[in-house]
């Protein structure tokens, strides 16, 4: 079956565009539900915002779940400055020195949005001697918002307060050449992909070999997205596979998690995505991934039993200005596709 890439990329500009770190998910849930209409399907969402889509298959000897997450890294105000410059709390563990320069959005409680940029406390060369050498830390860095205001009250009078979500722009972009380059293609490049399957089997009429939950949650950054998820037998887990020191992974690659920081994937499961790559000669590495944990890991805290297995493109630079190829999107597809229709 032909992955259209065209498709692939009209789905992925809008879920990129869509701000989204966790707990401020509302926005893209409201175009995944419309969405969801659309397209003539069930869906189903938690109180902590997940998104279940159910899928009849062929049998219902076992249920499979599918899940990739919605929510993304970010900032937050920690406090005004006199100055009217923001002081930031992380949401997730974004890679702050890659974010001395980047343009963001401030989204206010009363729905008023703000734009700034991220600088260090040290922002020009002509005036600090250190700025080439001050850390590039949450402590060192703010917001410089794109408003007159130099004290703290004129950034208080725009309704801008402590709390308030800091939006950092993805920078979306597929080039000519098939790289997507972007900020959060963990996880949106699979948010995007299981949304792509999901048009896929309407239009191209797939059958899945099992009953199958499909989830979007939205908590997955800070530890607990799979928390509410309902019983399966098997769990797929699609995220960012890791690219770096001595991992075998690349950007035109599917990654198939051997183990993480949690542990090791369910040996017979995670056996079987390497026998569907190989049946399909995809482009594959398996890996371990030192300093990672996905959906697996709230799920079992959740204390559901199930087979776990985790699978997802191959990312270079994550939680930074990420990078992947199509050809990594694609060998990601085939495989989960190859799964789903397998008995």
């Amino acid at each position: 079956m032909n992955f259209k890439r065209e498709e692939y990329k009209k789905i992925a500009q809008k879920i990129f565009s869509i701000d989204s770190p966790s707990g401020f998910t509302n926005e893209i849930t409201e175009v995944l539900k419309k969405w969801f209409e659309e397209m003539d399907y069930t869906y189903t969402i938690s109180n902590n915002g997940t998104i279940k889509v159910s899928i009849k298959g062929e049998s219902s000897k076992k249920k499979i779940a599918l899940s990739a997450h919605i929510d993304t890294l970010g900032l937050m105000v920690r406090s005004i400055k006199s100055d009217g410059k923001l002081a930031l709390t992380k949401i997730g563990s974004p890679l702050i020195p890659s974010l001395d320069g980047e343009y963001v959005r401030i989204k206010t409680r009363k729905n008023n949005i703000y734009e700034g940029t991220i600088l260090s406390l040290s922002p020009s060369v002509h005036v600090y001697e250190d700025a080439e050498k001050l850390p590039r830390d949450i402590d060192h860095m703010e917001v410089r918002i794109d408003e007159k205001v130099f004290t703290e009250n004129d950034v208080r009078k725009l309704g801008i307060e402590n709390g308030d979500y800091v939006c950092i722009h993805p920078k979306f972009e597929i080039t000519d050449k098939g790289f997507l380059k972007s900020r959060f293609i963990d996880d949106k490049a699979c948010a995007s992909l299981l949304l792509y399957l999901l048009k896929d089997k309407k239009e191209m009429k797939i059958s899945f070999a099992y009953d199958t939950d499909i989830y979007f949650t939205c908590y997955e950054e800070i530890g607990h997205g799979a928390s509410s998820i309902e019983p399966m037998d098997e769990f797929v887990v699609l995220d960012m596979g890791c690219i770096g020191k001595d991992l075998a992974g690349n950007e035109y690659s599917v990654s198939i998690c051997a183990k993480d920081s949690s542990g090791p994937y369910d040996y017979e499961l995670t056996t079987k995505m390497i026998q569907i790559a190989q049946e399909n000669h995809l482009s594959y590495a398996v890996d371990i991934f030192p300093y990672y944990a996905s959906d697996i890991r709230s799920a079992r805290e959740a204390g559901l039993d199930f087979k776990g297995a985790l699978i997802g493109p191959g990312v270079h630079a994550s939680h930074g200005m990420e990078r992947t190829h199509m050809e990594a999107i694609e060998n990601t597809y085939r495989l989960l596709l190859g799964y789903l229709t397998k008995k």
